[in-house]
């Protein structure tokens, strides 16, 4: 069985750089529909937001490092032997990436808070379930969740919060 911490060889960097686009697609297409946009931010500061909203200025770091961590541990999944466990931790991380990419059009785009709290729920249990799977796969790779999973729950918190204020 190879070693993940190993070198590895051309292909697994390949491999790699596609986990690494992916993410990168969630990101910009949130990009395309989020706050950056003018009349996107014009009605995010309209509405009223707990005082445990994190500064704006956060939020490009925080993603930067947790979509690192998200794209390593998918591969580090990847890079283990075949089997049915690695072939439930690849679908499940699958999934919670597409309900991380969903968020910030339903958010944002739709400007629909309620919708995108569904989205959050759903991504935080396929995110739970991807990491209980790949801690059977990789420990590491599980481990590299953790924040994502906190953030995760965190983002679900204020959602609610937004959601509630802003009936």
């Amino acid at each position: 069985m190879p070693d993940p911490g190993a070198a590895a060889p051309p292909r697994q960097w390949a491999v790699l750089a596609g986990f690494g686009a992916a993410v990168a697609a969630a990101a910009a297409g949130g990009a395309l529909v989020g706050p950056g946009r003018p009349e996107t931010m014009r009605w995010y500061r309209s509405l009223a937001k707990p005082p445990f909203q994190p500064p704006a200025a956060v939020f490009g770091p925080v993603w930067t490092g947790l979509y690192a961590a998200i794209a390593v541990s998918g591969w580090r999944v990847w890079r283990r032997p075949d089997s049915p466990e690695r072939t439930r931790a690849l679908g499940l991380w699958g999934a919670q990436m597409a309900a991380n990419a969903a968020w910030t059009p339903l958010f944002f785009g739709a400007r629909r808070p309620g919708l995108a709290l569904g989205d959050l729920t759903a991504q935080l249990s396929s995110t739970a379930g991807y990491t209980a799977s790949a801690a059977r796969v990789d420990g590491p790779a599980a481990a590299l969740m953790a924040p994502y999973l906190g953030w995760t729950a965190f983002a679900g918190l204020l959602n609610a919060e937004i959601l509630r204020r802003n009936r």
